[in-house]
């Protein structure tokens, strides 16, 4: 049996270009947690979380020691059965999505090199579309947005998204300002991370927001408010996209059964890890949904798993890797790589081919 002979933990501290800021509030730093799962075979598998306070309820504390509850559980156990791996965890402890997602994703690149495959394969992806990223500009003044956003479109990026959700009057004046300088056909997309304060305020700004040509919104109202999305989606202009609403394949199931909106956006970190993602994929899939692959502000490590991922379902239409290229420095070696224009390139090498710099590993704990 493939066993598990060692697990351990480090933290992952890596300086932004400058604060990345959403409606939920600013993130000054990258502080995210890396597993190592060694196994007896000699192979090691990787992976990462990065915690979202105000998101998924986990810092890197909190995973720092939950980790630890996981490593006892698992350790000695087959790598390959990752549905019980799952299982196993979300036996132990209710919700911890992020922590998971990097037992998971660990799980499954020592699961892909031992079968001799690249991680999309053995998901049963194929390579065959183009995966390109867009970039996003956080929350500031119209015309420091503006700047960045024209900057973004001189580097290539075939789409921006921009992050809104504050007074009608400003976020109106955030996109024109926008518009304005990327001009009128460049693809726009908008997130606004729950922050209009119901349906009826959140019409008002899609429909102020609609003469710039916004392709979708995400998550525009408070997640707990998901049964009034499927009203708002009927009369948006935009279609709405659910974000924070949509985590692992519950929230799924009920936003679909309720036709709450017509686009997911999925999140390793918020559903668990690839186990629970694909799963989310495959149904939204079915639902004739479009899918968007994002991610928090993951390294180029949680952002290899997620591009493999992004190949594994063809609903799967956008991109959202950016969070590396905000980085003041690349911890990762290996993986995938941003090419011109925002395209992303997957390797072939076994699993993720994706592993941290030792230099970058900081608080270790091993069991």
């Amino acid at each position: 049996m493939p066993a598990i002979r060692s697990i351990s933990l480090h933290r992952m501290l890596v300086p932004l270009r400058e604060p990345f800021v959403i409606s939920l509030g600013p993130i000054e730093a990258v502080q995210n947690l890396a597993v190592c799962l060694q196994a007896d075979d000699g192979r090691e598998g990787w992976g990462e979380c990065s915690p979202y306070m105000t998101i998924n309820g986990e810092s890197l504390d909190t995973c720092f020691v939950v980790g630890q509850y996981f490593a006892r559980i698992l350790k000695g156990r087959d790598y390959t059965d990752i549905a019980g791996a799952v299982a196993a965890m979300d036996g132990l402890i209710y919700g911890n999505s992020s922590v998971k997602s990097a037992f998971d994703m660990a799980l499954h690149d020592l699961a892909a090199q031992a079968a001799g495959q690249p991680l999309y394969a053995f998901l049963g992806g194929k390579k065959g579309k183009v995966l390109e990223t867009d970039m996003t500009v956080s929350i500031g003044a119209p015309e420091k947005m503006a700047a960045d956003a024209a900057r973004f479109v001189a580097q290539g990026f075939p789409a921006i998204k921009v992050k809104l959700g504050q007074e009608l009057e400003l976020d109106v004046a955030r996109i024109r300002a926008i518009r304005e300088a990327i001009g009128p056909d460049h693809p726009l997309r908008t997130d606004a991370n729950q922050g209009w304060r119901d349906a009826g305020y959140a019409l008002g700004v899609l429909q102020a927001l609609a003469p710039f040509g916004i392709e979708h919104c995400e998550e525009p109202i408070p997640r707990w408010q998901f049964l009034d999305l499927p009203a708002l989606s009927f009369v948006s202009p935009i279609p709405i996209m659910a974000d924070e609403s949509c985590g692992d394949e519950h929230d799924a199931e009920r936003l679909i059964r309720i036709k709450a909106c017509p686009e997911f956006n999925i999140k390793l970190g918020k559903a668990g890890g690839l186990y629970k993602a694909l799963k989310v994929a495959r149904m939204g899939a079915a639902a004739g949904l479009k899918l968007q692959v994002g991610g928090f502000m993951e390294s180029r490590l949680g952002m290899t798993a997620a591009a493999h991922f992004a190949l594994c379902n063809d609903a799967i239409r956008y991109c959202d890797f950016d969070t590396p290229l905000m980085f003041t420095e690349d911890p990762i070696e290996g993986g995938i790589h941003y090419a011109a224009k925002g395209v992303i390139d997957v390797n072939d090498a076994p699993g993720l081919g994706a592993k941290p710099k030792k230099e970058w590993l900081s608080g270790s704990w091993v069991y």
